[in-house]
């Protein structure tokens, strides 16, 4: 492999141990995915991310060929279908936050409750229909779900993350937990006031050169 091929393995190691450090996954629950040439790099699967290697790290063909000395994650195909459907978009990040988990599992929508929703893309952050992990049609509705947005939730499972590199995908994961965890305190208090589709869309505006700028 070549030092960009590399760099870019050893930065998803890096990140699925961020991920674990921080809280944002357990075990080797989430997955992530960087693209690269005419298809991506991605996480094993059922590997321990302390013990992941740069060779571990498999990469995967647009066609869902996999060439290296694993098998891919078993959510291949939503990290491969975002891609080819969101062409700007450079990494995927997908985790079982407690936060995001516990709204999915309840099927419920995290409204614009703070200006910060704005990193999600919109006004929303959408719950994706059920489907059984690995399957095609968890794919589909994943891709809907992000549809003109940079997350999602994945009813009775996790959350997605999207964006244009993998440093910028993991801070927007974060600030999506982030959010998740304010809403179900909100939620606990009684009536939660949300801010409008318009105030959301200035935000989005001001947004162009706001966070992590990597």
């Amino acid at each position: 492999m070549d030092a960009d091929e590399r760099t870019k393995r050893e930065a998803i190691i890096a990140a699925c141990l961020e991920m674990n450090r921080s809280g944002l996954n357990q075990g080797t629950s989430g997955n992530i995915s960087v693209r690269h040439g005419e298809g991506l790099l991605i996480t094993p699967t059922a590997i321990a991310y302390e013990k992941l290697a740069p060779e571990d790290i498999v990469f995967l063909a647009m066609d869902g060929t996999a060439t290296g000395r694993h098998r891919p994650s078993s959510e291949w195909r939503f990290h491969r279908d975002i891609l080819a459907a969101r062409p700007e978009a450079q990494a995927v990040v997908h985790a079982h936050p407690l936060a995001c988990t516990t709204l999915a599992i309840l099927n419920r929508e995290i409204p614009a409750i703070h200006y910060m929703i704005a990193a999600a893309g919109g006004p929303t952050i959408r719950v994706a229909p059920y489907a059984i992990y690995g399957s095609e049609e968890l794919s589909h509705h994943a891709v809907a779900a992000l549809d003109g947005r940079l997350a999602c939730l994945l009813e009775h499972h996790g959350m997605i993350a999207i964006g244009p590199s993998l440093a910028r995908t993991l801070w927007t994961a974060v600030e999506v937990e982030t959010l998740a965890r304010q809403y179900l305190g909100c939620l606990q208090l009684g009536e939660v006031r949300i801010l409008s589709e318009a105030q959301i869309a200035a935000v989005i505006e001001k947004f162009s050169g706001y966070g992590l700028q990597v």
